[in-house]
Formats: C-alpha cells, sequence, structure tokens
C-alpha cells in the first residue's frame, strides 16, 4: 500500500520571510511547533513527511533531512508550495492569520484538489478576522468580549487594547490607559485595520481542541503566562493540561463547533476567565505553541489524531495510560 504523502509548512521557518530576518518570538514558536508536529507524525506508519525549511534554521531544529525541501532565501516559498502541492496527498499547513497568509494557503491547497489537514480556508477566513469573529460569535450567542472597529471608536474613560484585526498572538496589541495614549497611537495606525476591547483582567486560559463537520472534541486546558513591558503583552509561558472542570469547556466548545463547521483539525481556542463566566478571545484555526507540550502531558499524539479524522473520529488514546500531567512551556526569549 503506497504511503499517504503530507506536506508540511511552517510558514515563518519554511521560508515565508524570504531573505529578511524572522521575527525572533515568531521564529521560536514556529520552531517548537514544527520539531513536535515532526515528532509526532515520525510515530505514525504508512505516512511520509516533505516539509519546507528555510534553509538557514538547518542547524536549528532535527529534521530527517531526505524528507526536508530547503528553501533558499532568493526563492519565493509561494511558488515553491505550489511546486509541491502536486506530490503530496495532504497538506498541513502553519501558519499567521496576518496577511491572510493562512488563508491563501489553505485556498491553494483547496484550489489544487488537495485534503487540508487543517480547517477550510471558509472557516480561517472567519476564524482568522478578530471583527469577524466577534460578530460570528455574537451573532450565535456565544460569550465574548465587547469588540470595536478603531475607525469608529469614541474615546470612554477605562482601559482599552487597541489589536490588529488578523495579528497572531500579542503582534502589534498596545493597551492604552489615558485620552493622549490613544490618540497617539490612533494617529500613527491604519485605523481600519485594528480593532478596540476593554482590557480586562482576568485568567488567561487556552484549549486545544480537535474538530470535524460541527463536532468538536477537548484536548487539554491550558493556563496562559503574559508579562506587560511598555505597555505591550508578551506571551512567556504555557501550562498544558492543567487541571480543569471540563463541563463548561465543553459546552463552549460544542458551539463554536456547531456554528463554524469549516473547523477541521487541531484548533485552539483563547478565553479569559473571570469569577462568574468565560468569555472566547479568539479561534486559532491551526497549531498554537500549547501543541508542543500535549504528548509530554497528556500521552497523546495529536498528529495520529488528526490523522484519524479522514476517515472517522479522533479517539484521544493516550499512548502511556497513566501519564497525565501539567508541562510548562518557556517561551521566554
Amino acid at each position: 500500500m503506497a504511503k499517504l504523502k503530507i506536506l508540511v509548512f511552517e510558514y515563518i521557518t519554511g521560508g515565508g520571510c524570504g531573505a529578511a530576518e524572522m521575527p525572533d518570538s515568531l521564529a521560536r514558536e514556529g520552531l517548537l511547533m514544527l520539531s513536535s508536529l515532526i515528532n509526532d507524525l515520525s510515530k505514525v506508519e504508512d505516512i511520509e513527511t516533505l516539509i519546507m525549511l528555510d534553509v538557514r534554521v538547518n542547524t536549528l531544529i532535527k529534521l530527517p533531512e531526505n524528507h526536508c525541501y530547503y528553501v533558499e532565501p532568493e526563492q519565493d516559498c509561494w511558488q515553491v508550495y505550489r511546486q509541491l502541492l502536486p506530490v503530496c496527498d495532504v497538506v498541513w499547513p502553519i501558519a499567521p492569520e496576518s496577511g491572510g497568509i493562512l488563508f491563501k494557503l489553505c485556498e491553494l491547497a483547496e484550489q489544487a484538489g488537495k485534503t487540508l489537514l487543517t480547517s477550510a480556508s471558509s472557516a480561517v477566513a472567519i476564524a482568522g478576522d478578530k471583527w469577524l469573529t466577534y460578530l460570528h460569535l455574537r451573532r450565535h450567542t456565544i460569550n465574548t468580549i465587547v469588540t470595536e472597529q478603531l475607525q469608529q471608536f469614541q474615546y470612554r474613560q477605562g482601559d482599552w487594547i487597541i489589536k490588529p484585526v488578523d495579528g497572531v498572538g500579542c503582534e502589534d496589541s498596545y493597551v492604552i490607559t489615558t485620552e493622549d495614549d490613544f490618540r497617539q497611537l490612533s494617529q500613527r495606525l491604519e485605523k481600519s485595520r485594528y480593532i478596540v476591547q476593554p482590557h480586562i483582567n482576568g485568567r488567561k486560559t487556552s484549549l486545544s481542541c480537535s474538530f470535524k463537520h460541527g463536532k468538536g472534541w477537548l484536548i487539554c486546558v491550558n493556563l496562559q503566562y503574559f508579562v506587560l513591558i511598555n505597555k505591550r503583552y508578551q506571551l512567556t509561558g504555557i501550562d498544558v493540561n492543567i487541571p480543569d472542570q471540563r463541563k463548561p469547556y465543553l459546552n463552549l466548545i460544542t458551539q463554536i463547533a456547531a456554528t463554524l463547521p469549516g473547523l477541521w483539525g487541531y484548533v485552539g481556542i483563547d478565553l479569559i476567565e473571570l469569577d462568574d463566566e468565560i468569555k472566547v478571545l479568539e479561534i486559532n484555526p491551526r497549531l498554537t505553541s500549547s501543541y508542543a507540550g500535549i504528548n509530554r502531558a497528556c500521552g497523546i499524539n495529536c498528529a495520529k489524531e488528526v490523522l484519524a479524522l479522514l476517515t472517522g473520529k479522533p479517539e484521544l488514546q493516550r499512548e502511556q495510560p497513566a501519564m497525565q500531567q501539567t508541562v510548562h512551556i518557556n517561551l521566554k526569549a
């Protein structure tokens, strides 16, 4: 039986930056996710992986060389991606939503008639846009944070956070506490690209999930650690698989799955938890940094579970049944 050939493309470390320098935090998290994914895939039988890799990071990650397609800084990664699509059966893109990158990668794979191991481009179009995500959640009465477009926002007293509509992580997000802060910042931003939300203090958690055609499964709950430096958040670490009361999270996942059936495979959901309620912040239709700790924390091979979705539903079987622990991922520079 022929092996299933998987094209893996982590955008930042796979040539997406071209000749430009890779952003440190995104490159660090990209390598972390890529290394964990390839490690999981190496334990799955009857598959063959082809990995796009920026030649400059070759020494920073251990990958089987005969499975790598090295992208030189002067090469166009989009052209390489298009060239490799025909020789693969399925595609696993990992990319930021910013600039529509993840959407375009998914759309190109669909147009080439290839099966995605991620969400459909139609779901990415919504989940990859914070404003559209807010409208979608509100339309379906899923608890979220009141969001306004920066170009329509009238400053009111209070603490606010301004975010790019398609940013990844804390990229280009700013906390403002005074009208002067707001005036100075809004003058230099392209207002149509940003949203404004009240700055709420609460427990920042995330859900690692699996989705397929309107159904969702919870893998684990994670706790995120941030620091605020010069009024900008930085993610410094994640506790993967914290002890939790699963019911409220399961209800949220069920709601999101039913209203966004194009979600497929691994999906991360960012939350903020207050004393009496849980609010959805973001839906990430791709691998997240938490993925890197799941195998060690839960004994679950998520890559194997995603591949199982091609023919059925995930079993979320623990490779080591006794394993159940919290694993910390350090994301400090």
